[in-house]
Parts: structure tokens; sequence; C-alpha cells
């Protein structure tokens, strides 16, 4: 087991990761949340591979070490595939389900909501609580509320902001759904990331008020939302330069892709690089023109597929230079991809941050400089 060493150092107190944080209206919450009730018995750490990972117990460690890694600017994931960290016998394999944030990640996004002190905000996702608390500390306990999907990992958040003294408003549900018993709210701030945004979440902010969160796509691009609420009940705003984002949401996630991708159609030349795709932005830009698709592969060979029409493109270095393409199905998927790459290139191929995004209760659309550029649906 790969655990952290220490030297004869003391170890760091709470206010030395506040020191990060010096000048924020948040650097006295860091200094005052205890992150250790918030870890449990245990986290998760990667082991060898992307999807497998390794328990670290409290009990195995002194408390010099385990308040070493409690106090790092890190993440420590504290559920995989639904099973906590505690209840792990050995090295598990799986996706992450819940996590404690670092704390430097968990105050850009709560900066970013510009959440002030008299504000009422509504948390979807409420995980190990950390940010909960933080909240808590700064707002007051009657200013929070917080929802979480998952029974377990809630019931593990209440006790910890218990036992570290807070109060807020505490459920269990469906946060795509939002909250409306303590509606309206001033901000809301998630803790996850969705492919759209839901429509709760709007009728329960006040007009002018915000609504902040990490948005991810099926082909795994990302930008990070902040909207505000006009007077008609709709959401505009636009993409911030943070490269910001959390866990998807479960009923977000994608489809489980299909074992074999074989390549049909007849092939054509690509008009554009597949390996755009690598770029954050790039895959952003990719995944407006195919929303429904799922990417496979990288570089050169880049395997698109919508599991619910049995679309799919794939791509391919030609011999003599540049690329081929074949497609299938009833979605010309890369058809869609080249159209919203070569828009973005003619803009001069700006960060997310060059787009924006707005939302009705019955379409959201997300657009390229401003309102009257070119757009795409998103598929709420």
């Amino acid at each position: 087991m790969n655990i952290p060493q220490t030297s004869n150092a003391s170890p760091p107190p709470r206010n030395a990761l506040a020191a990060i944080f010096e000048n924020s209206p948040w650097q006295h919450a860091i200094e005052s949340v205890a992150r250790e009730l918030f870890l449990g018995k245990a986290v998760l750490q990667s082991a060898e591979y992307g999807d497998r990972w390794e328990v670290i117990r409290r009990e195995d460690m002194s408390t010099v070490d385990w308040l070493r890694l409690v106090y790092r600017d890190a993440t420590w994931v504290t559920q995989v595939n639904g099973v906590m960290a505690e209840q792990a016998t050995g090295r598990m394999s799986g996706v992450p389900t819940s996590s404690s944030t670092m704390p430097s990640l968990v105050v850009r996004m709560l900066e970013a909501a510009e959440i002030r002190e008299d504000d009422k905000v509504l948390e979807i996702g409420t995980g190990t609580g950390y940010s909960t608390a933080l909240m808590c500390h700064r707002l007051g306990d009657g200013k929070v509320t917080s929802i979480e999907y998952d029974p377990v990992v809630a019931a593990r958040a209440h006790d910890a902001i218990q036992a570290a003294g807070y109060a807020p408003t505490l459920a269990v549900g469906d946060g795509l759904a939002g909250y409306a018993d303590n509606a309206e709210y001033d901000r809301l701030i998630t803790t996850c990331s969705v492919r759209y945004i839901p429509v709760p979440w709007i009728w329960q902010v006040r007009d002018g008020g915000t609504v902040t969160t990490p948005m991810a796509g099926w082909m795994g691009g990302v930008a990070f939302a902040h909207l505000t609420l006009d007077d008609a009940g709709n959401a505009n705003g636009r993409f911030l330069s943070d490269d910001l984002y959390f866990m998807t949401a479960r009923p977000h996630l994608p489809h489980p892709l299909a074992s074999t991708l074989m390549p049909r159609g007849e092939p054509r030349e690509s008009r554009i690089d597949p390996r755009i795709l690598d770029d954050s932005t790039g895959l952003f830009v990719a995944q407006l023109g195919a929303p429904s698709a799922q990417r496979a592969g990288l570089g050169d060979e880049t395997i698109l597929l919508d599991v619910a029409t049995g679309s799919q493109a794939s791509t391919r270095k030609a011999e003599g230079g540049g690329w081929v393409v074949q497609q299938h199905g009833p979605l010309r998927l890369w058809d869609a991809v080249e159209d919203a790459i070569g828009i973005w290139q003619q803009a001069g191929s700006p960060h997310q941050s060059g787009f924006g995004l707005t939302v009705t209760p019955s379409w959201q659309r997300v657009w390229l400089g401003d309102v009257d550029g070119p757009s795409w649906d998103l598929p709420a």
C-alpha cells in the first residue's frame, strides 16, 4: 500500500491549508472547519491502473500521517461504484461515485458562484458535506440547503456536519429536481457535472439569482456555466474561464457502449484533423455538434457512436496524408462534428469562455460569441 510518508515535523495545521486562500472570503471557513471529520475512517487512492483503487485506512496510520493526508490540497475518493472506502476489502475496480474534492477546487467553485454573506444557497450534491460546512460557517445554518442522491453518502455527511457543529437543511433525493421546500434561492451550486440544466433549478432560483455548475457531455467535453435568472424565468450567462468539473450526476451519464465497434460506410477524406478532439475546447465543440455521440479511441483513430440509433463514425490516417472517415447509420456524426469545428475555427478557436448558454423552460442553447451568434441545442 502506498501510504504517504512523513518526516519528524509536526502535522500541518488547518491554517496551513487556509494560507492557500489568503485574502479569500472563505479563508476563515477553511481554517475553522475540520476536514478530517468528512473523510471518515478510510479513503481510496488510484492504484497502477486508472480504474483500480486501493484503500488507505485511518487505523493503519499514525495521527500525524493521517492529518498530513487530510490537509493536503488533494481530492480523496470515498466511494467507488457505490461501495464506501471503509467497506473495501482490498483493491477495487470501478468508477468513483463520491469524493472529498480538493479544497482549492471547492473554494474556486464557491468564489465563482459569487456567494455573499446574506445569500440563501441550494447545493446539489452534499457528498462528504465539507463544502456544505464551509457555507454554514460563513453564511449560517439557516441559509444553506443541500441535497444528496445517495442515502449512504447522505447519512455519513449528516453525521460529519453535525459533528462539526452545523445544522443546515439536509435532504436525500434527486438533486436534479432541486429542493422546492426552501425556495427561492439566491444561489444554486452543484458538486456534480450535468449534461444540461434541469428546469426545476431555474424555477427555484429568484430573479437575479444565479446557477453555477460544471457541465459535461457524453464525449467528455466540459465547460463551467454561470447563469443569471431574468424576470421572465429564463437563465442566461457565459461559460467561465476555469476548466472546472466534478463527477457527472448519475442520471446524466452516457449509456454503456457496445463491446465491438466496427468501421463501416463509404470512406471519404475528413475535413478536419481528428486530433483536434484531443484539445479540451475542440472536444467541447465536437460534442455540441453531435451531443448524443460517445467517443472511443484517441488521436488519428477516433470512433463516435450513438447508442440509441446505432450510428457510427470512425477515422484513420490516410496512406498519402490526411485522414479518412467512414460513417453509417441515420445520424452523420462526423459531418456534424466537422461543421461545428469549422464554425469554431472560423471564429478564432476561442476557449469555452467564448461561448454562452441560454436556458428556457422549453429549450437550452449554447451560443458562440453572443446570443445572436452560431448556436447548438442541448439535449434537454
